[in-house]
């Protein structure tokens, strides 16, 4: 079925179901005949010994229609996807499933895109079913992985589809919570590979933000796993307020102003709040007269504005602790206030100290301490609490402040989560990684700008970041309202604010790729052919095909425009699209080419003085062939070249739309062939010819084209085996590395040290080297870093050369730090001097830990010295993951 001829039905509190039954409420919105009253009730009489109806004699509240309806569908045996706002109760229909699946004696697993999430939702499990039912497995924690009901991050059960566990024996029921995850540019396309790889068996229940293309996915899904009704209810069960808050300046109080006009009935219209715009008028004319006087006042003392400096006209910006004072008093805390900056929320949360605000009464305090204590209380060393500065920590919670960002140690985290799920901290100060599902409902949440840094510049939140954001505000069963709050800053226009807060107002694209580890899975358990049909499944090509028609209708209007320039400038003289065809070549060669040489590492000045000659070579050749081509002698060239240059920029259009249309379709399969054609040159993959025509096999030449693809199959050979099993961003650079034998001489410490510039990602671009290489520069592992830089190189040549993406720089800037801590190390000392927080350090640590357990697994398929290597990989793991390392959450 096409999106084109799915019909969905609207149902009584503004959500709507796809192929989904009429709902109660709207059969008693009509007089029923008395057949349909018998029928309506022989219904209601069915459904009262249903699974759902069972289930929903275990809850202490009502459910919703959208609930219901996705219960029903689920029931049935379709595929349930339910698109929500957040809060609205997805995770009900997610615990049907659990239920359902104990019911009918199979299993179900739990998927989430984070640990954090696995460990609240096992929890959450645990406390319904018992810890003999339930079960968890994230990268680092592996809790009663058999049970019939298990939590897990995506990836792990990516891994076990690849690896054909036994554990996937009796799966029927796959929950996929927070699925619009598959967007996520670096883990998304891990979903995608899960939907497509479950048995056809399995029913998936995916959980997802209101996405304004959610018809689409649901589409797709059905069109990979059949039957798939979509719920989807766009009705917040506590409504949302938007707020803006304004200060005129420190000595006056933040004033708080609606940003919608509100109706007689007191309920927000979608029209700006004229008081509003009138307001931020008025601060910004108090800003241009204070910037007036202070102006007049330098002339007048001879002190004129340095050249640069704010013009100082901007309206005053409220601070942070007057904003947490002004929402104390009007009664709407807890709040989650929302600073894109890690530092930022830590600055908060002490200029609120400094200003001496309190929150907490002393019972709350008393109560705080208590609760910290006792999770602290044998998980971290007095070194470990003294370097985090848990002293700071403890006393900002007892006031009823905390921050919330992944710089912050896992446990801090948890801490704060727990007090603020309590009600115990009134404000967290926290980054945008809070708002990815953690259960932590606030009645308010404060926005400090509309605005962040992405890594590269300041760039504007998308509607559905601010969505998401927001979705937080308004706890259900407490608040009758939630509050969402923009803090005025600069550049501030109410209609920005206004255009972010509609409802489905951001689309899900796909970051779907096939890796090196992806392609040789596939290829372990299906042919070439059908791996490629495989990868035509994803939702990336789906996307791909459905936008690949508009792209053929621009091009058949450009071809038209083409061939009318083409009838303009016809020349007597000769061939004038043959001129223009030279003309854009020599601008191409002059330009672009000597650019991009100028750019291109050499391997000697040799080399490189070569490759400019032949190009000089090149443009000479052209200037030759455009200055004796005979439309040169044309009287009428100036007014061939008119319409030439017009031709010329709609042939490179042409060129452009072209690429991109053959791009798209068939675009990830294509993807595939060109990896298939270097794990085939590097020997992780054999090609055997079936039914070729040549019977000497393809020649050298023709074992890397894809053309001959058809033809032929592929066989992992042991090298291929071995990748098979490396999941990592640097998953065939890493197998290169092993096989080279670069890391055999390499003690546990320093096989940690080198291995960390697998994982490590310098921040906003520094680093890429430590401060010093353990054994300084002639010792082992700078030696090593070199070799491994250059097999990196080796790979990203090829990969440029086949048209691939470059993966990451190995990134040696936390080797010493690693080498240390593996060599016992304190944290303090790890930590001196670097601006690196605990968190990070921490994390980059459980990702080598990872790394180095999936070496100590995969010696059988090394050389000789496999045994050896893996055995120092196991020593290694041990010394990572240890003290505040090998902290989990679960216990």
């Amino acid at each position: 079925m096409t999106k084109r001829q799915r019909k969905s039905s609207r149902i009584g509190d503004g959500s709507e179901v796809s192929k989904g039954n009429e709902t109660p409420g709207e059969a008693h919105n009509e007089t029923l005949s008395p057949a349909r009253r018998f029928a309506e009730a022989r219904r209601r009489q069915e459904h009262s010994t249903s699974a759902a109806a069972r289930f929903m004699r275990t809850l202490p509240f009502d459910l919703d229609d959208f609930q219901l309806q996705a219960m029903d569908a689920l029931e049935s045996g379709s595929n349930v996807l339910v698109a929500a706002p957040t809060g609205a109760g997805k995770t009900v229909i997610a615990d049907f499933a659990v239920f359902l699946a104990q019911e009918r004696n199979v299993k179900a697993f739990y998927t989430t895109p984070i640990k954090a999430l696995s460990n609240q939702k096992y929890h959450d499990l645990v406390s319904v079913f018992g810890e003999s039912r339930v079960g968890l497995l994230t990268g680092d924690t592996s809790i009663n992985s058999e049970a019939d009901i298990v939590v897990m991050t995506t990836e792990v059960l990516r891994n076990m589809l690849y690896e054909q566990s036994s554990t996937l024996h009796a799966l029927r029921y796959v929950v996929l919570d927070e699925v619009h995850f598959l967007a996520d540019r670096y883990r998304g396309p891990v979903w995608e590979e899960v939907i497509i790889h479950l048995p056809q068996s399995v029913r998936i229940i995916g959980l997802s933000a209101t996405v304004s293309n959610v018809e689409d996915f649901s589409s797709w899904i059905e069109s990979v796993r059949g039957d798939t009704t979509l719920v989807v209810s766009e009705r917040r069960p506590v409504p949302l307020e938007q707020h803006i808050m304004v200060q005129a300046s420190d000595s006056d109080e933040p004033e708080l102003y609606d940003l919608y006009r509100r109706k007689a009935s007191k309920q927000q219209t979608l029209k700006l709040n004229p008081e509003l715009v009138n307001r931020l008028e008025q601060l910004d004319h108090r800003a241009r007269r204070s910037h007036e006087r202070a102006d007049h006042g330098r002339r007048q003392s001879r002190h004129p504005r340095v050249a640069g400096r704010n013009e100082g006209t901007d309206r005053h910006v409220p601070r942070r602790w007057a904003v947490v004072d002004e929402l104390d008093y009007l009664g709407m805390l807890p709040g989650i206030y929302f600073i894109f900056s890690r530092n930022g929320c830590d600055q908060a949360v002490e200029q609120c100290l400094r200003a001496g605000l309190e929150l907490t009464t002393d019972e709350e305090s008393r109560r705080i301490r208590s609760i910290v204590d006792d999770m602290v209380e044998g998980q971290l060393s007095r070194d470990d609490l003294k370097t985090l500065h848990f002293s700071n920590f403890r006393f900002a919670l007892e006031e009823g402040f905390a921050s919330h960002h992944a710089g912050m140690v896992a446990l801090f985290r948890h801490i704060v989560e727990r007090l603020f799920e309590e009600g115990l901290i009134k404000v967290v100060f926290a980054t945008e990684t809070l708002a990815l599902g953690i259960n932590m409902p606030a009645r308010s949440v404060v926005v400090e700008k509309l605005e962040k840094f992405d890594g590269t510049g300041h760039v504007a939140l998308t509607p559905g970041e601010f969505t998401q954001l927001t979705g937080r505000a308004g706890r259900r069963g407490i608040d009758t309202l939630g509050h969402a709050i923009v803090v005025d800053h600069r550049g501030f226009v109410p209609s920005t604010a206004a255009s972010l807060s509609s409802k489905r107002v951001y689309p899900l694209h796909s970051s779907f790729k096939p890796t090196f580890n992806m392609a040789v899975n596939l290829l372990n358990t299906s042919d070439y052919e059908s791996s490629r049909i495989t990868l035509d499944h994803s939702f990336a090509q789906w996307e791909a095909n459905e936008s690949a028609w508009q792209l053929e209708s621009q091009m058949d209007t450009l071809k038209h425009a083409l061939q009318g320039y083409e009838e303009a400038f016809t020349c007597e003289y000769g061939d004038f699209k043959e001129f223009m065809t030279i003309r854009m070549q020599l601008a191409d060669a002059q330009k672009g080419e000597r650019r991009e040489l100028k750019h291109r590492p050499f391997s000697s000045e040799q080399e490189r003085s070569r490759a400019f000659s032949r190009l000089d070579r090149r443009i000479a050749m052209l200037k030759e062939r455009e200055r004796e081509h005979p439309c040169r002698s044309c009287p009428d060239l100036q007014a061939h070249l008119r319409w030439g240059h017009r031709w010329a920029r709609e042939e490179r259009e042409y060129e452009r739309i072209s690429n991109r249309f053959e791009s798209r379709t068939g675009s990830v399969a294509r993807r595939f062939d060109r990896i298939c054609g270097i794990l085939e040159e590097l020997g992780y993959l054999t090609r055997t010819v079936a039914n070729a025509p040549d019977r000497n096999g393809p020649t050298a030449g023709e074992a890397t084209s894809p053309a001959k693809a058809p033809t032929s199959d592929y066989v992992l050979t042991s090298r291929g085996q071995l990748l098979r099993r490396i999941y990592s961003d640097q998953d065939l650079v890493l197998s290169q590395i092993l096989l080279s034998g670069i890391l055999d001489e390499l003690d546990p410490q320093e096989l940690a040290s080198v291995l960390s510039s697998m994982v490590y990602e310098s921040r906003r671009g520094e680093g890429g080297a430590p401060r010093s290489y353990p054994g300084g520069p002639d010792g082992i592992v700078m030696r090593s870093a070199e070799s491994m830089n250059r097999v990196w190189g080796q790979i990203n040549t090829l990969c440029e050369d086949n048209g691939l993406d470059a993966s990451q720089e190995l990134d040696f800037g936390m080797c010493d730090m690693m080498y240390a801590w593996a060599g016992g190390e304190e944290l303090s000392t790890i930590l001196k001097d670097s601006e690196m927080t605990g968190g990070d350090f921490v994390r980059n640590a459980k990702r080598l830990a990872d790394i180095l357990s999936q070496i100590a697994q995969i010696g059988s398929y090394l050389p000789e010295s496999g045994d050896e290597l893996a055995h120092t990989a196991v020593i290694a793991s041990d010394l990572v993951n240890r003290g505040i390392v090998a902290y989990s959450g679960v216990d």
